[in-house]
Protein backbone atom coordinates (compact mmCIF):
# COMPACT_ATOMS: atom_id res chain seq x y z
CA UNK A 1 0.00 0.00 0.00
CA UNK A 2 1.39 3.30 -1.14
CA UNK A 3 1.70 6.69 1.62
CA UNK A 4 -0.75 7.91 -0.78
CA UNK A 5 -3.69 5.44 -0.43
CA UNK A 6 -2.56 4.83 3.16
CA UNK A 7 -3.74 8.39 3.66
CA UNK A 8 -6.71 8.23 2.00
CA UNK A 9 -7.67 5.05 4.02
CA UNK A 10 -6.77 7.09 7.17
CA UNK A 11 -8.77 10.01 6.30
CA UNK A 12 -11.60 7.64 5.75
CA UNK A 13 -11.60 6.51 8.91
CA UNK A 14 -11.57 10.11 10.19
CA UNK A 15 -14.83 10.76 7.88
CA UNK A 16 -16.55 8.08 9.16
CA UNK A 17 -16.15 8.38 12.48
CA UNK A 18 -17.24 12.28 12.38
CA UNK A 19 -20.18 10.84 10.71
CA UNK A 20 -21.43 8.09 13.15
CA UNK A 21 -20.69 11.16 15.91
CA UNK A 22 -23.13 13.16 14.15
CA UNK A 23 -26.19 10.58 13.30
CA UNK A 24 -28.90 12.14 11.94
CA UNK A 25 -32.65 10.55 10.91
CA UNK A 26 -34.52 9.77 7.51
CA UNK A 27 -35.11 13.19 5.53
CA UNK A 28 -33.49 14.59 8.68
CA UNK A 29 -29.67 14.54 7.32
CA UNK A 30 -29.54 18.62 6.85
CA UNK A 31 -25.96 18.22 8.61
CA UNK A 32 -24.96 15.33 6.91
CA UNK A 33 -25.84 16.39 3.38
CA UNK A 34 -24.04 19.56 3.83
CA UNK A 35 -20.91 17.67 4.94
CA UNK A 36 -21.22 15.70 1.97
CA UNK A 37 -21.32 18.45 -0.01
CA UNK A 38 -18.52 20.48 1.45
CA UNK A 39 -16.06 17.24 1.22
CA UNK A 40 -16.99 17.11 -2.60
CA UNK A 41 -16.24 21.13 -3.07
CA UNK A 42 -12.59 20.44 -1.56
CA UNK A 43 -12.05 17.89 -4.07
CA UNK A 44 -13.52 19.87 -6.89
CA UNK A 45 -16.36 17.37 -7.69
CA UNK A 46 -19.41 18.70 -9.10
CA UNK A 47 -22.44 18.07 -7.36
CA UNK A 48 -26.20 18.43 -7.41
CA UNK A 49 -28.93 18.29 -4.75
CA UNK A 50 -31.24 15.54 -5.72
CA UNK A 51 -34.12 15.57 -2.86
CA UNK A 52 -33.93 18.11 -0.03
CA UNK A 53 -30.78 16.05 1.42
CA UNK A 54 -29.77 14.00 -1.29
CA UNK A 55 -26.51 14.42 -3.48
CA UNK A 56 -25.47 12.81 -6.55
CA UNK A 57 -21.29 13.83 -7.59
CA UNK A 58 -20.20 13.47 -11.15
CA UNK A 59 -17.01 12.20 -12.37
CA UNK A 60 -15.43 12.59 -16.09
CA UNK A 61 -19.06 13.30 -17.24
CA UNK A 62 -17.55 15.03 -20.96
CA UNK A 63 -17.26 11.20 -21.26
CA UNK A 64 -19.98 9.17 -24.05
CA UNK A 65 -18.65 5.77 -23.59
CA UNK A 66 -20.86 3.34 -21.57
CA UNK A 67 -21.11 2.10 -19.39
CA UNK A 68 -22.38 5.40 -17.17
CA UNK A 69 -21.70 4.01 -13.79
CA UNK A 70 -23.27 4.63 -10.39
CA UNK A 71 -22.45 3.80 -6.91
CA UNK A 72 -24.84 4.47 -3.94
CA UNK A 73 -24.54 5.37 -0.07
CA UNK A 74 -27.18 5.63 1.86
CA UNK A 75 -26.40 8.36 4.85
CA UNK A 76 -29.44 8.06 7.50
CA UNK A 77 -29.81 6.88 10.91
CA UNK A 78 -31.76 5.08 13.44
CA UNK A 79 -33.50 6.53 16.28
CA UNK A 80 -31.34 4.08 18.70
CA UNK A 81 -29.64 5.48 21.63
CA UNK A 82 -25.93 4.41 21.45
CA UNK A 83 -24.60 2.26 24.29
CA UNK A 84 -20.86 2.32 23.47
CA UNK A 85 -18.18 4.26 25.13
CA UNK A 86 -15.97 4.84 22.29
CA UNK A 87 -14.40 8.43 21.35
CA UNK A 88 -16.88 8.85 18.25
CA UNK A 89 -20.19 7.51 19.87
CA UNK A 90 -23.31 9.28 18.80
CA UNK A 91 -23.79 12.97 20.34
CA UNK A 92 -27.22 12.44 19.38
CA UNK A 93 -29.27 11.54 22.06
CA UNK A 94 -31.42 8.79 21.02
CA UNK A 95 -30.43 8.65 17.43
CA UNK A 96 -26.94 6.47 15.90
CA UNK A 97 -25.49 5.05 13.35
CA UNK A 98 -26.22 1.06 14.00
CA UNK A 99 -26.87 -0.12 10.40
CA UNK A 100 -23.66 1.11 9.32
CA UNK A 101 -24.24 3.91 6.45
CA UNK A 102 -21.46 5.82 8.37
CA UNK A 103 -18.98 3.40 6.90
CA UNK A 104 -21.61 3.65 3.81
CA UNK A 105 -20.63 7.27 3.30
CA UNK A 106 -17.49 7.30 4.35
CA UNK A 107 -16.08 4.62 2.06
CA UNK A 108 -17.85 6.24 -1.24
CA UNK A 109 -16.28 9.61 0.20
CA UNK A 110 -13.02 8.19 0.06
CA UNK A 111 -14.02 6.53 -3.20
CA UNK A 112 -14.92 9.71 -4.68
CA UNK A 113 -11.55 10.99 -3.82
CA UNK A 114 -9.53 8.40 -5.61
CA UNK A 115 -11.65 8.56 -8.76
CA UNK A 116 -11.45 12.31 -8.76
CA UNK A 117 -7.43 11.99 -8.48
CA UNK A 118 -7.50 9.36 -11.36
CA UNK A 119 -10.48 11.07 -13.48
CA UNK A 120 -8.60 11.11 -16.45
CA UNK A 121 -8.08 7.54 -16.54
CA UNK A 122 -11.88 7.09 -16.23
CA UNK A 123 -13.04 4.92 -19.52
CA UNK A 124 -17.07 6.11 -18.95
CA UNK A 125 -18.48 9.05 -16.72
CA UNK A 126 -19.11 7.83 -13.03
CA UNK A 127 -22.22 9.41 -11.11
CA UNK A 128 -21.84 8.75 -6.84
CA UNK A 129 -25.18 8.94 -5.24
CA UNK A 130 -25.49 9.37 -1.46
CA UNK A 131 -28.87 9.01 -0.86
CA UNK A 132 -31.22 9.64 2.29
CA UNK A 133 -33.71 7.75 4.03
CA UNK A 134 -33.20 4.16 3.40
CA UNK A 135 -34.67 2.91 6.62
CA UNK A 136 -38.19 3.13 5.57
CA UNK A 137 -38.32 6.27 3.84
CA UNK A 138 -38.02 5.13 0.30
CA UNK A 139 -35.02 7.21 0.08
CA UNK A 140 -34.23 5.70 -3.11
CA UNK A 141 -37.78 5.85 -5.02
CA UNK A 142 -37.97 9.83 -4.08
CA UNK A 143 -34.25 10.11 -5.65
CA UNK A 144 -35.41 8.18 -8.92
CA UNK A 145 -38.35 10.04 -9.11
CA UNK A 146 -35.69 13.48 -9.04
CA UNK A 147 -34.14 12.28 -11.67
CA UNK A 148 -31.40 10.13 -10.30
CA UNK A 149 -31.06 7.83 -12.35
CA UNK A 150 -30.90 9.73 -15.37
CA UNK A 151 -28.34 9.02 -18.13
CA UNK A 152 -26.94 6.04 -15.77
CA UNK A 153 -26.45 2.77 -17.36
CA UNK A 154 -25.94 0.17 -13.99
CA UNK A 155 -25.41 0.98 -10.06
CA UNK A 156 -23.78 -0.85 -7.83
CA UNK A 157 -24.28 -0.64 -4.04
CA UNK A 158 -23.29 -2.54 -0.89
CA UNK A 159 -23.70 -3.50 2.51
CA UNK A 160 -21.24 -4.13 5.35
CA UNK A 161 -22.66 -7.35 6.98
CA UNK A 162 -21.44 -8.40 10.79
CA UNK A 163 -22.28 -12.16 10.80
CA UNK A 164 -19.88 -12.47 7.62
CA UNK A 165 -16.33 -12.70 7.51
CA UNK A 166 -13.91 -9.93 7.51
CA UNK A 167 -13.70 -9.52 2.93
CA UNK A 168 -16.32 -12.08 1.96
CA UNK A 169 -19.03 -11.11 -0.26
CA UNK A 170 -22.34 -12.53 -1.20
CA UNK A 171 -23.71 -11.22 -4.89
CA UNK A 172 -26.28 -13.66 -6.04
CA UNK A 173 -27.38 -13.45 -9.84
CA UNK A 174 -30.84 -13.08 -8.28
CA UNK A 175 -32.53 -12.13 -4.85
CA UNK A 176 -30.33 -10.67 -2.41
CA UNK A 177 -32.46 -9.09 -0.41
CA UNK A 178 -36.53 -9.70 0.72
CA UNK A 179 -39.33 -7.26 0.42
CA UNK A 180 -41.08 -6.44 3.18
CA UNK A 181 -44.02 -5.17 4.52
CA UNK A 182 -45.49 -3.80 7.76
CA UNK A 183 -49.46 -4.44 9.38
CA UNK A 184 -51.62 -3.40 11.93
CA UNK A 185 -54.62 -5.05 13.42
CA UNK A 186 -57.51 -3.19 15.07
CA UNK A 187 -59.36 -5.41 17.58
CA UNK A 188 -62.03 -3.99 18.37
CA UNK A 189 -64.20 -5.33 21.75
CA UNK A 190 -66.58 -4.70 24.34
CA UNK A 191 -64.25 -3.61 27.98
CA UNK A 192 -65.77 -3.74 31.19
CA UNK A 193 -64.76 -5.02 34.79
CA UNK A 194 -62.07 -7.53 34.54
CA UNK A 195 -64.13 -9.43 37.18
CA UNK A 196 -67.13 -10.01 35.02
CA UNK A 197 -65.44 -11.58 31.73
CA UNK A 198 -69.35 -13.06 30.71
CA UNK A 199 -69.92 -9.22 30.32
CA UNK A 200 -67.21 -8.52 28.34
CA UNK A 201 -66.25 -9.33 24.48
CA UNK A 202 -62.39 -9.54 25.71
CA UNK A 203 -60.05 -7.93 22.54
CA UNK A 204 -56.88 -9.16 24.58
CA UNK A 205 -57.80 -12.82 23.77
CA UNK A 206 -59.13 -11.91 20.48
CA UNK A 207 -55.53 -10.61 19.86
CA UNK A 208 -53.54 -13.69 21.34
CA UNK A 209 -55.58 -16.23 19.12
CA UNK A 210 -55.08 -13.58 16.20
CA UNK A 211 -50.89 -13.38 16.60
CA UNK A 212 -51.15 -17.13 17.04
CA UNK A 213 -52.64 -17.64 14.52
CA UNK A 214 -50.90 -15.28 11.94
CA UNK A 215 -47.76 -17.56 12.57
CA UNK A 216 -49.17 -20.96 11.08
CA UNK A 217 -49.23 -18.66 7.82
CA UNK A 218 -45.42 -20.13 7.70
CA UNK A 219 -45.91 -23.19 8.71
CA UNK A 220 -48.89 -24.15 7.30
CA UNK A 221 -50.42 -21.82 4.63
CA UNK A 222 -46.68 -21.15 3.10
CA UNK A 223 -44.49 -24.08 1.04
CA UNK A 224 -40.98 -23.93 2.43
CA UNK A 225 -39.37 -23.62 -1.02
CA UNK A 226 -40.83 -19.83 -0.31
CA UNK A 227 -38.67 -17.94 1.76
CA UNK A 228 -41.27 -16.18 4.23
CA UNK A 229 -41.13 -14.14 8.20
CA UNK A 230 -44.17 -13.38 9.39
CA UNK A 231 -43.98 -11.47 13.13
CA UNK A 232 -46.15 -9.84 15.70
CA UNK A 233 -43.71 -7.03 16.84
CA UNK A 234 -46.33 -5.47 19.26
CA UNK A 235 -49.00 -5.32 21.16
CA UNK A 236 -50.91 -2.17 22.98
CA UNK A 237 -54.34 -1.42 24.46
CA UNK A 238 -56.49 1.27 25.12
CA UNK A 239 -56.14 0.75 28.93
CA UNK A 240 -53.50 0.00 31.29
CA UNK A 241 -55.54 -0.31 34.56
CA UNK A 242 -55.10 -4.15 35.40
CA UNK A 243 -58.78 -4.11 36.86
CA UNK A 244 -60.24 -3.16 33.27
CA UNK A 245 -60.57 -5.13 30.11
CA UNK A 246 -59.74 -2.70 27.23
CA UNK A 247 -62.43 -2.19 24.43
CA UNK A 248 -59.34 -2.06 21.88
CA UNK A 249 -56.11 -3.89 21.09
CA UNK A 250 -53.87 -2.91 18.24
CA UNK A 251 -51.11 -5.38 16.96
CA UNK A 252 -48.51 -4.42 14.67
CA UNK A 253 -46.18 -6.52 13.04
CA UNK A 254 -44.23 -6.99 9.65
CA UNK A 255 -43.40 -9.61 6.91
CA UNK A 256 -40.43 -10.33 4.68
CA UNK A 257 -41.11 -12.03 1.44
CA UNK A 258 -38.33 -13.04 -1.05
CA UNK A 259 -41.06 -13.71 -3.76
CA UNK A 260 -42.85 -10.86 -4.86
CA UNK A 261 -45.50 -12.74 -6.75
CA UNK A 262 -46.56 -13.54 -3.32
CA UNK A 263 -47.18 -10.58 -1.61
CA UNK A 264 -51.34 -10.33 -2.51
CA UNK A 265 -51.92 -13.82 -1.35
CA UNK A 266 -49.92 -13.04 1.90
CA UNK A 267 -51.80 -9.72 2.50
CA UNK A 268 -55.34 -11.62 1.39
CA UNK A 269 -54.42 -13.92 4.06
CA UNK A 270 -53.22 -11.59 6.84
CA UNK A 271 -56.86 -9.92 6.30
CA UNK A 272 -58.86 -13.41 6.07
CA UNK A 273 -56.98 -14.70 9.40
CA UNK A 274 -57.28 -11.66 11.21
CA UNK A 275 -61.08 -10.83 10.67
CA UNK A 276 -62.39 -14.67 11.03
CA UNK A 277 -60.37 -15.00 14.07
CA UNK A 278 -61.98 -12.10 15.79
CA UNK A 279 -64.88 -13.17 14.44
CA UNK A 280 -64.77 -16.49 16.69
CA UNK A 281 -63.79 -14.27 19.72
CA UNK A 282 -66.84 -12.00 19.28
CA UNK A 283 -64.94 -9.32 18.37
CA UNK A 284 -63.97 -7.21 14.91
CA UNK A 285 -60.63 -7.01 13.20
CA UNK A 286 -59.38 -4.08 11.04
CA UNK A 287 -56.74 -4.70 9.26
CA UNK A 288 -54.10 -1.99 7.35
CA UNK A 289 -51.12 -3.23 5.50
CA UNK A 290 -48.72 -1.28 4.20
CA UNK A 291 -45.80 -2.19 1.45
CA UNK A 292 -42.39 -1.11 1.74
CA UNK A 293 -39.44 -2.26 -0.01
CA UNK A 294 -39.78 -4.74 -2.69
CA UNK A 295 -36.79 -7.71 -3.02
CA UNK A 296 -33.70 -6.60 -3.64
CA UNK A 297 -32.86 -8.44 -7.31
CA UNK A 298 -29.30 -8.33 -8.79
CA UNK A 299 -29.40 -8.38 -12.83
CA UNK A 300 -27.50 -11.66 -13.22
CA UNK A 301 -24.62 -9.67 -15.50
CA UNK A 302 -23.64 -7.09 -12.71
CA UNK A 303 -23.78 -9.42 -9.57
CA UNK A 304 -20.90 -11.60 -12.41
CA UNK A 305 -18.89 -8.22 -12.41
CA UNK A 306 -19.21 -7.45 -8.78
CA UNK A 307 -17.61 -11.02 -8.24
CA UNK A 308 -15.28 -11.35 -10.74
CA UNK A 309 -14.16 -7.79 -9.71
CA UNK A 310 -13.91 -9.10 -6.06
CA UNK A 311 -12.18 -12.38 -7.00
CA UNK A 312 -9.45 -10.32 -9.32
CA UNK A 313 -8.74 -7.94 -5.74
CA UNK A 314 -8.70 -10.10 -3.27
CA UNK A 315 -9.08 -13.87 -4.19
CA UNK A 316 -11.48 -16.86 -5.18
CA UNK A 317 -11.97 -17.67 -1.72
CA UNK A 318 -13.41 -14.65 -0.44
CA UNK A 319 -16.06 -15.44 -3.22
CA UNK A 320 -17.49 -18.26 -1.20
CA UNK A 321 -19.45 -16.24 1.66
CA UNK A 322 -21.28 -18.69 4.16
CA UNK A 323 -24.53 -17.41 3.97
CA UNK A 324 -28.06 -18.33 3.46
CA UNK A 325 -29.33 -16.12 0.64
CA UNK A 326 -31.52 -14.63 0.59
CA UNK A 327 -31.39 -12.75 3.61
CA UNK A 328 -34.87 -11.78 5.43
CA UNK A 329 -33.92 -8.21 5.70
CA UNK A 330 -34.60 -5.53 2.54
CA UNK A 331 -33.38 -2.35 1.22
CA UNK A 332 -34.42 -0.01 -0.91
CA UNK A 333 -32.00 -0.11 -3.12
CA UNK A 334 -34.42 -2.49 -4.94
CA UNK A 335 -35.66 0.58 -6.29
CA UNK A 336 -32.86 1.10 -8.25
CA UNK A 337 -32.83 -2.25 -9.52
CA UNK A 338 -36.58 -1.88 -10.71
CA UNK A 339 -34.98 1.05 -13.19
CA UNK A 340 -31.59 -0.18 -14.57
CA UNK A 341 -29.44 -3.05 -14.17
CA UNK A 342 -27.08 -3.51 -11.21
CA UNK A 343 -26.49 -5.24 -8.29
CA UNK A 344 -25.92 -4.99 -4.42
CA UNK A 345 -23.59 -7.07 -2.10
CA UNK A 346 -23.05 -7.92 0.93
CA UNK A 347 -19.44 -7.78 2.33
CA UNK A 348 -18.66 -9.25 5.61
CA UNK A 349 -17.50 -7.19 8.92
CA UNK A 350 -16.97 -10.12 11.19
CA UNK A 351 -13.33 -10.39 13.40
CA UNK A 352 -12.73 -12.20 15.81
CA UNK A 353 -16.17 -12.93 17.14
CA UNK A 354 -18.15 -15.97 18.53
CA UNK A 355 -20.90 -14.11 18.22
CA UNK A 356 -21.21 -10.63 16.55
CA UNK A 357 -23.30 -7.61 17.52
CA UNK A 358 -25.64 -7.17 14.72
CA UNK A 359 -26.79 -4.26 12.60
CA UNK A 360 -29.96 -2.55 14.32
CA UNK A 361 -28.00 -3.34 17.53
CA UNK A 362 -27.04 -0.51 20.55
CA UNK A 363 -23.84 -1.54 20.79
CA UNK A 364 -22.76 -2.12 17.02
CA UNK A 365 -20.53 -0.60 15.46
CA UNK A 366 -19.23 -0.37 11.46
CA UNK A 367 -15.69 -2.18 11.28
CA UNK A 368 -13.38 0.49 9.73
CA UNK A 369 -11.01 -1.83 7.79
CA UNK A 370 -14.04 -2.42 5.28
CA UNK A 371 -13.26 0.69 4.07
CA UNK A 372 -10.19 -0.16 1.74
CA UNK A 373 -11.80 -3.17 0.57
CA UNK A 374 -14.69 -1.47 -1.05
CA UNK A 375 -12.70 1.29 -2.09
CA UNK A 376 -10.57 -1.04 -4.33
CA UNK A 377 -13.92 -2.87 -5.39
CA UNK A 378 -15.42 0.39 -6.32
CA UNK A 379 -12.27 1.14 -7.79
CA UNK A 380 -11.97 -1.40 -10.06
CA UNK A 381 -15.41 -1.55 -11.44
CA UNK A 382 -15.10 2.10 -12.92
CA UNK A 383 -11.30 1.03 -14.06
CA UNK A 384 -8.94 2.51 -12.16
CA UNK A 385 -8.04 0.06 -9.74
CA UNK A 386 -6.11 1.17 -6.68
CA UNK A 387 -2.28 -0.34 -6.83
Amino acid sequence: MTNCTTTLFENAVETRRFLHAHPELSWQEFNTADYIRQQLDLLNIPWEKCTETGTIARLAPQLTAKPHIALRADIDALPIKENNQCDWKSTQQGTMHACGHDGHTATLLAAAKWLKQNEAELPQPVSLIFQPAEEGGHGAKKMIEAGALKGIDVIYGWHNWPTLELGQIACPDSVVMCGNGTFTIKVQGLGGHASQPENCQDPILAASAITLALQQIVSRLNTPQNPLVLSVTGMQSDTNAPTVTPNIVELTGSFRIANENYRSKLVEQIQQISQQTALAYQTTAEVKVSPRYQATQNHAQAAQKVRQTWIGEFGAEKAHAQINLPVMASEDFSYYLQHIPGAFALIGGKENQLTPVPLHNPNYDFNDKLIPLVCRLFARLTGVAIP
